[in-house]
């Protein structure tokens, strides 16, 4: 017999990596459809990418889901996180000054962890997985081996043992990754370039930044902001997008 406290936890993993799932094909799949809407002829001549790109995404979702699953269900039953609901049990502005930290935090992760996936024996084995997508569509923000997808998964799960964070600022930052992780690969840019190539442009990450990670590889590893770039000399600017080509099948 399964203990019910078993059973709970797998429903629990379950319904997130369903959720994850259902996120990831709402987001890319709205992008994507805005990217034709706006950029006729985006896709054409990729439908076998993009359907590469949503097997090794589901894949990843179960990857993200997993260990999501467990923290929400230990939160509820076990108590075991510093995820907190009572906004009064800390300083209001902590609630804005935690969320930067995981931005802070998360940022870090990623530049570090992505080039590390950028050792060639890890490239070759890992990381190619991510860079078949030429050009990157929406569809490949989440297009990761799953070790790759590994270390994405852990993020979230050791900000909410590492400090106290108010659910809403969890679900912001969760709001935040998918939304830059999606709209960094469009192969387009959504914002207007007095922002891109304005003040904020120059710290913060947008499609036109990433963009020249997906066609150099060697610079731009950021996600969410340009400093890591910018201090270890691996900032290469921004890049650029040709729209497709007429014939193009």
């Amino acid at each position: 017999m399964f203990r019910p406290d078993v059973i709970a936890a797998a429903l629990v993993t379950l319904a997130l990596i369903a959720i994850v799932a259902v996120r990831y094909i709402v987001t890319s799949g709205f992008f994507a459809w805005l990217g034709e809407r706006s950029r006729p002829g985006l896709h054409r001549g990729l439908k076998p990418q993009i359907g590469r790109e949503i097997g090794w995404s589901l894949l990843s979702a179960i990857v993200y889901g997993a260990p999501a699953g467990i923290v929400v269900w230990g939160w509820q039953e076990l108590r075991w996180t510093q995820i907190y609901v009572d906004v009064s049990a800390y300083p209001i502005w902590w609630m804005p000054v935690s969320f930067l930290l995981c931005l802070l935090f998360h940022d870090a992760w990623f530049y570090w962890t992505h080039r590390a996936m950028h050792h060639p024996w890890l490239f070759a084995r890992i990381h190619a997985v991510h860079h078949a997508s030429r050009p990157p569509t929406a569809w490949a923000a989440m297009s990761f081996h799953p070790w790759e997808a590994v270390t994405g998964a852990l993020v979230v799960p050791l900000l909410v043992f590492a400090m106290p964070l108010h659910y809403g600022v969890v679900l912001a930052v969760l709001l935040v990754m998918t939304m830059m992780g999606v709209t960094n690969h469009m192969g387009w840019e959504l914002f207007p370039s007095r922002l891109v190539h304005g003040r904020i442009g120059k710290w913060v990450i947008t499609a036109s930044h990433h963009q020249k990670h997906h066609d150099r590889y060697n610079c731009n590893y950021g996600l969410y902001f340009r400093f890591w770039d910018r201090i270890c000399s691996t900032d290469d600017g921004l890049g650029s997008f040709s729209r497709p080509a007429a014939g193009r099948t």
